[in-house]
């Protein structure tokens, strides 16, 4: 219903409002001239007046509150929260676009009063209907306090969609790895510890390429230029995340550089993967296949002994029990059946398998006992540190957090290649090694090895970052019985009762560290976002106070 101009209630409408309006206000002109005044652009002086080229494009720029027009699309800046939507392949999420500009009726009827003044706005207590609700805070705080579980069961069911899809990669990519270092070991006779293991590290460069092309084949539709700005921006503001260890950044975390901590931690934390792999390498001609099997595979226990202190994790009784089933079951798997067993090391090379099994004496034995069980507690380490050190603070989403993690991976790799080259020729001039690259079959043989290895290490490294170190160690414990059940299907050896039985104890044990894991993050992520919205009902009350 429309008041008339000249009705009583409408002048001293126009009487209450005028001592704050200017005169050259829409609401002190005649209505014939407000059509006029709400069309014209407000004047600028020449001097202050921007030069803006016009087209003829039929979409005209957007005008903001200042007259002045709006610049969209690539050059919006980014936003730095690392709980962007988990689609973070789509990387122009992390951007998003400025406000359109505010429109503004040109109609007249922007300054008319919609409804008299006795009867604007609605009684808080009652609905259109007339019947009583609850007022908004209290329906508030009953709609949020649904929230927190719906959303923490939502972000770590797709956090473990990502985990599981990677935990199937790794696997698949380790038995291919395993396999063909064998063959190449045994059969092709090239046995070059240490330029296996650089050239199984170094690998691990092409991590960060290879996602760069996968990531541009999904955004092939915008410029490279804002594609790569992009990119950069995200790495950057997941480098700060995990150098102050914050999901949102501060004013002073935002502007520091991550480039001098990124460097630092991956120097020491190659350091020890370099140590923690190449103790394999030393300790494969010293000691049986069954003792490197078995030791070497207990670094889960000490992934989680080392996340109490490192960590803070809870010393869990079912956690406790999984690991203790897994490292049953490989001591079954290895010291179970007659014939040495078959398994890869996580830095590259082989142990079992050799038709022609060498015996080794007790005193060397020893020695390769000792070695390989550093190279157990290493790696152990090795894992826990890159979880506390290099991978993004709990709450970012998957999507983000397994780019970082194969950018990382590719600075492994960068640094191995630049760095660790220089034992090969001190190796080479004292002949403890001698130099010498592969040829024919065995080179194409060792790049499916090694390509497969750094598929398996970067799947490996984003399972960290989705889960916890101990679950990824236990997870690996999976390619024992899965080699064994290759072998089984490629030279039709059928599978003994020790590798059956110790093969299920490691599924059991699996299963069960990851229903653990499961509700541990889902706590987790559930307590986080109640402690948000009790901050934020806070915040209201104060705001209200105020």
């Amino acid at each position: 219903m429309t008041k008339d101009s000249h009705s009583p209630q409408y002048e001293s409408s126009t009487k209450t409002t005028s001592t704050v309006q200017s005169p050259n206000s829409p609401a002190n002109i005649s209505p014939l001239d407000q059509t006029h005044f709400l069309t014209q652009t407000p004047s600028i002086p020449s001097s202050r007046r921007p030069s803006v080229q016009h087209d003829d494009s039929p979409s005209s720029p957007l005008i903001g509150t200042n007259g002045l027009p709006i610049k969209t699309g690539d050059s919006d800046p980014p936003q730095a929260d690392g709980r962007d939507s988990d689609s973070d392949l789509d990387i122009d999420e992390a951007m998003p676009l400025n406000r359109p500009g505010l429109y503004r009726p040109t109609d007249g009827h922007s300054t008319q009063q919609l409804l008299p003044k006795d009867e604007r706005g609605r009684p808080r207590d009652s609905d259109s209907n007339g019947s009583i609700r609850p007022a908004f805070h209290a329906r508030r705080s009953t709609f949020r306090s649904r929230s927190p579980d719906y959303d923490a069961g939502a972000a770590t069911r797709k956090k473990y969609m990502y985990a599981g899809c990677f935990l199937v990669l790794s696997l698949i990519s380790f038995v291919i790895q395993t396999e063909t270092a064998v063959y190449i070991q045994h059969e092709l006779k090239w046995n070059k510890a240490y330029c296996m293991l650089y050239l199984t590290h170094g690998s691990w460069s092409l991590l960060w390429p290879v996602q760069l092309l996968i990531l541009r084949i999904q955004k092939r539709n915008i410029s490279w230029e804002s594609f790569w700005r992009r990119h950069v921006f995200l790495l950057k503001t997941t480098a700060q995340m995990v150098k102050s260890r914050e999901l949102h950044l501060t004013g002073k975390a935002s502007h520091e550089s991550p480039i001098p901590y990124m460097l630092r931690t991956t120097a020491f934390v190659t350091t020890a993967l370099t140590i923690a792999g190449g103790s394999w390498y030393v300790a494969v001609d010293l000691t049986s296949p069954s003792d490197l099997t078995a030791i070497y595979n207990c670094s889960a226990f000490f992934a989680y002994a080392f996340s109490i202190p490192l960590l803070h994790d809870k010393l869990r009784p079912d956690k406790i029990f999984s690991v203790a089933i897994a490292i049953v079951g490989v001591l079954i798997v290895a010291y179970g059946d007659s014939a040495p067993t078959k398994h890869g090391g996580k830095s590259g090379g082989s142990v079992g398998g050799n038709p022609d099994p060498v015996d080794v004496d007790a005193k060397s034995r020893t020695l390769g006992n000792l070695v390989i069980g550093v190279g157990s507690v290493l790696y152990g380490l090795y894992e826990v540190l890159y979880k506390k050190f290099a991978c993004p603070p709990e709450g970012t989403s998957p999507g983000r957090g397994m780019i970082f993690a194969n950018t990382f991976g590719s600075l492994i790799g960068c640094f191995t290649l630049s760095v660790l080259w220089i034992p090969i020729p001190l190796l080479h001039w004292t002949g403890l090694e001698t130099f010498a690259l592969p040829r024919g079959e065995a080179a194409w043989m060792l790049l499916i090895s090694v390509l497969a290895n750094a598929t398996f290490s970067g799947s490996f490294l984003v399972l960290i970052s989705l889960t916890s170190p101990v679950l990824s160690s236990v997870a690996s414990l999976l390619t024992i019985f899965l080699v064994a059940i290759v072998d089984w299907l490629l030279t039709g050896k059928a599978l003994s009762a020790a590798a059956i039985t110790g093969g299920l104890l490691i599924i059991v044990a699996f299963v069960l560290l990851s229903w653990s894991t499961y509700r541990e993050m889902e706590e987790e992520r559930r307590r986080e976002l109640a402690e948000e919205v009790d901050e934020s009902d806070i915040e209201t009350i104060d705001d209200r106070e105020d």
